[in-house]
Protein backbone atom coordinates (compact mmCIF):
# COMPACT_ATOMS: atom_id res chain seq x y z
CA UNK A 1 0.00 0.00 0.00
CA UNK A 2 1.01 3.45 -0.35
CA UNK A 3 2.29 5.61 2.24
CA UNK A 4 -0.31 7.66 4.17
CA UNK A 5 1.08 11.15 3.40
CA UNK A 6 0.61 10.44 -0.11
CA UNK A 7 -2.69 8.81 -0.03
CA UNK A 8 -4.11 11.28 1.66
CA UNK A 9 -2.57 13.87 -1.07
CA UNK A 10 -3.89 12.20 -4.02
CA UNK A 11 -7.13 11.64 -1.94
CA UNK A 12 -7.55 15.32 -1.21
CA UNK A 13 -7.16 16.12 -4.94
CA UNK A 14 -9.48 14.33 -6.14
CA UNK A 15 -12.09 15.08 -3.50
CA UNK A 16 -11.47 18.60 -4.69
CA UNK A 17 -11.60 18.22 -7.88
CA UNK A 18 -14.98 15.94 -8.09
CA UNK A 19 -16.78 18.37 -5.17
CA UNK A 20 -15.20 21.28 -7.74
CA UNK A 21 -17.31 19.87 -10.68
CA UNK A 22 -20.29 19.03 -8.53
CA UNK A 23 -20.50 22.33 -7.78
CA UNK A 24 -19.95 24.08 -10.99
CA UNK A 25 -22.50 21.71 -12.22
CA UNK A 26 -24.96 22.50 -9.51
CA UNK A 27 -24.91 26.07 -10.34
CA UNK A 28 -25.97 26.26 -13.96
CA UNK A 29 -28.83 23.55 -12.91
CA UNK A 30 -29.64 26.08 -10.74
CA UNK A 31 -29.42 28.83 -13.13
CA UNK A 32 -30.90 27.15 -15.72
CA UNK A 33 -34.14 26.26 -13.46
CA UNK A 34 -34.84 29.78 -11.84
CA UNK A 35 -34.49 31.05 -15.44
CA UNK A 36 -37.22 28.14 -16.46
CA UNK A 37 -39.09 29.49 -13.65
CA UNK A 38 -38.76 33.27 -14.63
CA UNK A 39 -39.61 31.87 -18.33
CA UNK A 40 -42.77 30.30 -17.31
CA UNK A 41 -44.09 32.81 -14.74
CA UNK A 42 -42.69 35.92 -15.33
CA UNK A 43 -45.22 37.92 -16.25
CA UNK A 44 -47.64 36.57 -13.25
CA UNK A 45 -49.21 38.49 -10.77
CA UNK A 46 -47.55 38.40 -7.01
CA UNK A 47 -44.10 36.94 -8.45
CA UNK A 48 -40.94 38.10 -8.19
CA UNK A 49 -37.34 37.31 -8.78
CA UNK A 50 -36.54 36.43 -5.05
CA UNK A 51 -39.25 34.41 -4.33
CA UNK A 52 -38.37 32.50 -8.02
CA UNK A 53 -34.91 32.36 -7.19
CA UNK A 54 -35.38 30.81 -3.57
CA UNK A 55 -38.13 27.96 -4.85
CA UNK A 56 -35.59 27.21 -7.51
CA UNK A 57 -32.45 26.87 -4.96
CA UNK A 58 -34.19 24.75 -2.47
CA UNK A 59 -35.63 22.13 -6.15
CA UNK A 60 -31.79 22.08 -7.23
CA UNK A 61 -30.45 18.98 -4.55
CA UNK A 62 -32.91 16.68 -6.35
CA UNK A 63 -31.41 18.13 -9.67
CA UNK A 64 -28.09 17.48 -8.88
CA UNK A 65 -28.45 13.66 -7.91
CA UNK A 66 -28.45 12.83 -11.33
CA UNK A 67 -25.39 14.76 -12.14
CA UNK A 68 -22.84 13.31 -9.41
CA UNK A 69 -21.93 10.34 -11.31
CA UNK A 70 -20.62 12.62 -14.28
CA UNK A 71 -19.10 15.09 -11.52
CA UNK A 72 -16.93 11.77 -10.28
CA UNK A 73 -16.35 11.21 -14.17
CA UNK A 74 -14.89 14.39 -14.85
CA UNK A 75 -12.96 15.46 -11.95
CA UNK A 76 -11.53 12.37 -12.27
CA UNK A 77 -10.41 12.25 -15.55
CA UNK A 78 -9.36 16.71 -14.67
CA UNK A 79 -7.36 14.88 -11.41
CA UNK A 80 -5.24 12.10 -13.40
CA UNK A 81 -4.55 14.44 -16.26
CA UNK A 82 -3.28 17.22 -13.70
CA UNK A 83 -1.27 14.77 -12.30
CA UNK A 84 0.09 13.20 -15.63
CA UNK A 85 1.05 16.95 -16.95
CA UNK A 86 3.02 18.17 -13.35
CA UNK A 87 5.03 14.81 -13.98
CA UNK A 88 3.91 13.59 -10.59
CA UNK A 89 2.05 10.56 -11.92
CA UNK A 90 6.08 9.75 -13.58
CA UNK A 91 7.68 10.25 -10.04
CA UNK A 92 4.70 8.11 -8.33
CA UNK A 93 5.23 4.96 -10.60
CA UNK A 94 8.88 5.49 -10.80
CA UNK A 95 9.12 4.65 -6.95
CA UNK A 96 6.98 1.40 -7.55
CA UNK A 97 3.74 2.37 -7.10
CA UNK A 98 1.71 0.65 -9.08
CA UNK A 99 -2.01 2.01 -10.91
CA UNK A 100 -3.95 -0.31 -8.52
CA UNK A 101 -2.55 1.72 -5.30
CA UNK A 102 -2.64 5.42 -6.56
CA UNK A 103 -5.89 4.61 -7.79
CA UNK A 104 -7.02 3.67 -4.35
CA UNK A 105 -7.49 6.74 -2.59
CA UNK A 106 -9.69 8.02 -6.07
CA UNK A 107 -11.65 4.80 -5.11
CA UNK A 108 -12.24 5.44 -1.56
CA UNK A 109 -13.44 8.77 -2.72
CA UNK A 110 -15.84 7.59 -4.51
CA UNK A 111 -17.27 4.98 -2.10
CA UNK A 112 -17.42 7.44 0.37
CA UNK A 113 -18.63 10.05 -1.82
CA UNK A 114 -21.63 7.06 -2.97
CA UNK A 115 -22.23 6.29 0.75
CA UNK A 116 -22.78 10.27 1.62
CA UNK A 117 -24.94 10.78 -1.23
CA UNK A 118 -27.31 7.80 -0.53
CA UNK A 119 -27.56 8.55 2.78
CA UNK A 120 -27.40 12.07 3.92
CA UNK A 121 -27.57 14.04 0.31
CA UNK A 122 -30.68 12.06 -1.07
CA UNK A 123 -32.85 12.90 2.20
CA UNK A 124 -31.89 16.25 2.06
CA UNK A 125 -32.42 16.65 -1.59
CA UNK A 126 -36.32 14.82 -1.16
CA UNK A 127 -36.84 17.25 2.10
CA UNK A 128 -35.63 20.21 -0.28
CA UNK A 129 -37.73 19.26 -2.79
CA UNK A 130 -40.96 18.97 -0.77
CA UNK A 131 -40.15 22.21 1.50
CA UNK A 132 -39.77 23.77 -2.05
CA UNK A 133 -43.43 23.15 -3.30
CA UNK A 134 -45.06 24.83 0.16
CA UNK A 135 -42.48 27.35 -0.36
CA UNK A 136 -43.95 27.85 -3.73
CA UNK A 137 -47.40 27.27 -2.87
CA UNK A 138 -47.11 30.22 -0.19
CA UNK A 139 -45.35 32.78 -2.21
CA UNK A 140 -46.69 31.87 -5.87
CA UNK A 141 -50.13 31.29 -4.23
CA UNK A 142 -52.43 30.03 -7.58
CA UNK A 143 -49.52 30.64 -9.92
CA UNK A 144 -47.61 27.17 -8.22
CA UNK A 145 -48.72 25.33 -10.57
CA UNK A 146 -47.71 27.33 -13.62
CA UNK A 147 -44.38 26.65 -11.73
CA UNK A 148 -44.72 23.17 -11.45
CA UNK A 149 -45.70 21.86 -15.04
CA UNK A 150 -41.61 20.67 -15.29
CA UNK A 151 -43.37 17.77 -13.34
CA UNK A 152 -45.42 15.23 -15.20
CA UNK A 153 -48.77 15.19 -15.24
CA UNK A 154 -50.89 12.67 -13.50
CA UNK A 155 -53.65 10.84 -15.38
CA UNK A 156 -55.60 7.60 -13.16
CA UNK A 157 -59.25 6.62 -12.52
CA UNK A 158 -60.52 6.08 -9.18
CA UNK A 159 -64.00 4.63 -7.87
CA UNK A 160 -65.76 6.27 -4.96
CA UNK A 161 -69.68 6.85 -3.15
CA UNK A 162 -70.28 9.63 -5.99
CA UNK A 163 -69.12 7.07 -8.38
CA UNK A 164 -66.12 6.33 -11.19
CA UNK A 165 -64.04 9.26 -12.21
CA UNK A 166 -61.03 9.95 -14.17
CA UNK A 167 -58.75 12.60 -12.40
CA UNK A 168 -56.39 14.34 -14.57
CA UNK A 169 -53.76 16.37 -12.21
CA UNK A 170 -50.71 19.29 -14.06
CA UNK A 171 -48.90 18.22 -10.93
CA UNK A 172 -48.74 16.51 -7.74
CA UNK A 173 -47.08 16.45 -4.37
CA UNK A 174 -46.39 15.31 -0.54
CA UNK A 175 -46.36 11.93 -2.14
CA UNK A 176 -49.46 12.05 -4.53
CA UNK A 177 -51.65 13.56 -1.42
CA UNK A 178 -51.79 16.81 -2.91
CA UNK A 179 -52.76 17.55 -6.51
CA UNK A 180 -52.32 21.14 -8.53
CA UNK A 181 -54.38 22.23 -11.89
CA UNK A 182 -57.34 19.34 -11.74
CA UNK A 183 -59.83 18.02 -14.55
CA UNK A 184 -62.50 15.42 -13.27
CA UNK A 185 -64.84 13.76 -15.42
CA UNK A 186 -67.42 12.01 -13.48
CA UNK A 187 -69.30 9.23 -14.52
CA UNK A 188 -72.91 8.20 -13.61
CA UNK A 189 -73.56 4.25 -12.17
CA UNK A 190 -74.06 3.49 -16.46
CA UNK A 191 -70.87 4.99 -17.37
CA UNK A 192 -72.92 8.02 -19.30
CA UNK A 193 -70.37 11.08 -18.28
CA UNK A 194 -72.24 13.54 -16.05
CA UNK A 195 -70.03 16.45 -14.37
CA UNK A 196 -66.65 18.01 -15.42
CA UNK A 197 -64.95 19.24 -12.62
CA UNK A 198 -61.83 22.08 -12.72
CA UNK A 199 -59.93 23.09 -9.08
CA UNK A 200 -56.96 24.36 -8.97
CA UNK A 201 -55.97 22.41 -5.64
CA UNK A 202 -57.05 19.04 -3.85
CA UNK A 203 -56.07 17.41 -0.50
CA UNK A 204 -56.35 13.81 0.19
CA UNK A 205 -58.19 13.30 3.50
CA UNK A 206 -59.71 10.28 5.02
CA UNK A 207 -62.39 9.02 2.39
CA UNK A 208 -62.20 11.68 -0.48
CA UNK A 209 -60.49 14.45 -2.11
CA UNK A 210 -61.18 18.37 -0.68
CA UNK A 211 -60.98 20.05 -3.57
CA UNK A 212 -60.66 24.16 -3.45
CA UNK A 213 -62.41 26.42 -5.45
CA UNK A 214 -63.96 24.11 -7.47
CA UNK A 215 -66.06 25.13 -10.47
CA UNK A 216 -68.19 22.23 -11.72
CA UNK A 217 -70.25 21.70 -14.97
CA UNK A 218 -72.70 19.50 -15.31
CA UNK A 219 -73.69 17.43 -17.99
CA UNK A 220 -76.78 19.68 -19.25
CA UNK A 221 -74.67 22.70 -19.43
CA UNK A 222 -75.54 24.87 -15.82
CA UNK A 223 -71.84 25.17 -13.59
CA UNK A 224 -71.66 26.22 -9.74
CA UNK A 225 -68.80 27.03 -7.93
CA UNK A 226 -67.75 25.98 -4.54
CA UNK A 227 -64.79 27.08 -2.75
CA UNK A 228 -64.82 23.73 -0.72
CA UNK A 229 -65.97 20.23 -3.19
CA UNK A 230 -65.50 17.13 -1.67
CA UNK A 231 -65.45 13.97 -3.72
CA UNK A 232 -65.60 10.52 -2.60
CA UNK A 233 -62.85 8.12 -3.13
CA UNK A 234 -61.93 4.32 -1.86
CA UNK A 235 -58.24 5.35 -2.81
CA UNK A 236 -56.08 5.32 0.60
CA UNK A 237 -53.02 7.17 0.80
CA UNK A 238 -50.83 4.08 0.17
CA UNK A 239 -52.51 3.58 -3.05
CA UNK A 240 -52.29 6.88 -3.95
CA UNK A 241 -48.81 7.02 -3.40
CA UNK A 242 -48.47 4.15 -5.14
CA UNK A 243 -49.93 5.90 -8.13
CA UNK A 244 -48.63 9.55 -8.08
CA UNK A 245 -45.62 9.58 -5.48
CA UNK A 246 -42.22 9.63 -7.77
CA UNK A 247 -39.67 7.26 -6.38
CA UNK A 248 -36.98 9.53 -6.73
CA UNK A 249 -38.58 11.80 -4.41
CA UNK A 250 -39.27 9.66 -1.34
CA UNK A 251 -35.59 9.65 1.07
CA UNK A 252 -33.51 6.99 1.50
CA UNK A 253 -34.17 6.32 4.86
CA UNK A 254 -38.10 5.89 3.95
CA UNK A 255 -37.92 3.58 1.10
CA UNK A 256 -37.87 0.60 3.40
CA UNK A 257 -40.81 1.29 5.30
CA UNK A 258 -42.80 2.24 1.87
CA UNK A 259 -41.94 -0.98 0.30
CA UNK A 260 -43.09 -3.22 3.29
CA UNK A 261 -46.76 -0.80 3.72
CA UNK A 262 -47.21 -1.39 -0.27
CA UNK A 263 -46.51 -5.15 0.05
CA UNK A 264 -48.99 -5.48 2.88
CA UNK A 265 -51.30 -3.38 1.35
CA UNK A 266 -51.06 -5.69 -1.84
CA UNK A 267 -49.60 -3.46 -4.10
CA UNK A 268 -46.48 -3.77 -6.65
CA UNK A 269 -43.67 -2.27 -5.22
CA UNK A 270 -40.71 -2.88 -7.83
CA UNK A 271 -40.87 0.95 -8.16
CA UNK A 272 -39.59 1.94 -4.75
CA UNK A 273 -37.50 -1.34 -5.04
CA UNK A 274 -35.69 -0.37 -7.92
CA UNK A 275 -35.30 3.08 -6.42
CA UNK A 276 -33.59 1.29 -3.18
CA UNK A 277 -31.30 -0.57 -5.32
CA UNK A 278 -30.16 2.28 -7.58
CA UNK A 279 -29.53 4.18 -4.18
CA UNK A 280 -27.37 1.30 -2.80
CA UNK A 281 -25.43 0.79 -6.05
CA UNK A 282 -24.38 4.15 -6.22
CA UNK A 283 -21.57 3.50 -4.65
CA UNK A 284 -20.27 0.72 -7.12
CA UNK A 285 -21.44 3.32 -10.27
CA UNK A 286 -19.36 6.28 -8.64
CA UNK A 287 -16.36 3.91 -8.60
CA UNK A 288 -16.95 2.59 -12.46
CA UNK A 289 -16.84 6.26 -13.02
CA UNK A 290 -13.21 6.69 -11.24
CA UNK A 291 -11.80 3.75 -13.21
CA UNK A 292 -12.99 4.72 -16.34
CA UNK A 293 -11.50 7.76 -15.81
CA UNK A 294 -8.01 5.93 -14.97
CA UNK A 295 -7.97 3.96 -18.34
CA UNK A 296 -8.33 6.95 -20.68
CA UNK A 297 -6.18 9.59 -18.41
CA UNK A 298 -3.01 7.38 -17.47
CA UNK A 299 -1.23 8.13 -20.22
CA UNK A 300 1.39 10.59 -19.95
CA UNK A 301 1.43 13.71 -21.50
CA UNK A 302 4.25 13.67 -23.42
CA UNK A 303 2.99 10.79 -25.99
CA UNK A 304 0.24 12.97 -26.96
CA UNK A 305 -3.18 12.02 -27.75
CA UNK A 306 -4.96 13.01 -24.35
CA UNK A 307 -7.47 14.60 -26.00
CA UNK A 308 -8.68 11.67 -28.03
CA UNK A 309 -8.70 9.86 -25.11
CA UNK A 310 -10.24 11.99 -22.68
CA UNK A 311 -12.99 12.39 -25.38
CA UNK A 312 -13.53 8.62 -25.06
CA UNK A 313 -13.53 8.82 -21.63
CA UNK A 314 -16.39 10.94 -22.05
CA UNK A 315 -18.31 8.83 -24.09
CA UNK A 316 -17.94 5.90 -22.30
CA UNK A 317 -19.71 7.69 -19.53
CA UNK A 318 -22.58 8.95 -21.67
CA UNK A 319 -22.95 5.29 -22.67
CA UNK A 320 -23.29 4.08 -19.16
CA UNK A 321 -25.60 6.55 -18.11
CA UNK A 322 -27.82 5.79 -21.32
CA UNK A 323 -27.62 1.73 -19.95
CA UNK A 324 -28.15 3.16 -16.52
CA UNK A 325 -31.08 4.71 -17.69
CA UNK A 326 -32.36 1.96 -20.48
CA UNK A 327 -31.64 -0.56 -16.86
CA UNK A 328 -33.89 2.05 -14.78
CA UNK A 329 -37.04 2.19 -17.34
CA UNK A 330 -36.93 -2.02 -17.74
CA UNK A 331 -36.56 -2.56 -13.68
CA UNK A 332 -39.64 0.20 -13.51
CA UNK A 333 -41.85 -1.57 -15.83
CA UNK A 334 -41.19 -5.08 -13.77
CA UNK A 335 -39.57 -6.41 -17.20
CA UNK A 336 -36.46 -7.00 -15.24
CA UNK A 337 -35.84 -7.66 -11.20
CA UNK A 338 -35.05 -4.44 -9.29
CA UNK A 339 -31.67 -5.67 -8.27
CA UNK A 340 -30.77 -6.67 -11.27
CA UNK A 341 -31.38 -3.36 -13.00
CA UNK A 342 -29.98 -1.30 -10.56
CA UNK A 343 -26.41 -3.21 -10.03
CA UNK A 344 -25.77 -4.34 -13.53
CA UNK A 345 -24.73 -1.69 -15.52
CA UNK A 346 -22.82 -0.15 -12.50
CA UNK A 347 -21.00 -3.80 -12.17
CA UNK A 348 -20.74 -3.87 -15.97
CA UNK A 349 -18.29 -0.52 -16.38
CA UNK A 350 -16.05 -1.64 -13.48
CA UNK A 351 -15.29 -4.78 -14.30
CA UNK A 352 -14.50 -2.99 -17.89
CA UNK A 353 -12.31 -0.70 -16.42
CA UNK A 354 -10.44 -3.60 -14.13
CA UNK A 355 -9.86 -5.28 -17.45
CA UNK A 356 -8.39 -2.10 -18.99
CA UNK A 357 -6.12 -1.33 -15.78
CA UNK A 358 -4.81 -4.97 -15.87
CA UNK A 359 -4.00 -5.01 -19.39
CA UNK A 360 -2.16 -1.95 -19.32
CA UNK A 361 -0.47 -2.69 -16.33
CA UNK A 362 0.15 -6.35 -16.57
CA UNK A 363 -0.15 -6.76 -20.56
Amino acid sequence: MIGRTLGRYLGARFLRWILGVFLIGTAIILLLDFFELVRRAGDREGFSVGRAFLTSLMRTPALTEQFLPFAALFGSIFAFIGLARRSELVVIRAAGVSVWQFAAPAVIVALGLGIAEATIYNPLSAWMKQQSEVVGASLFGKEQQILDQTASRAWFRQNGADGESIVHARASSDQGATLSGLTIFLFDNKGGFSERIEAPRAFLEDGFWRLEDAIVYRANGEWDQHDIYRLSTFLNPTEVREVLARPDAVAFWQLPGLIALAEHAGLPAFRYRLQFQILMARPLLLISMVLIAATVSLRPARFGGVTRLVASGVAAGFMLYVATELARDLGGAGIVPPTVAAWTPGLIATLFGVSVLLFREDG
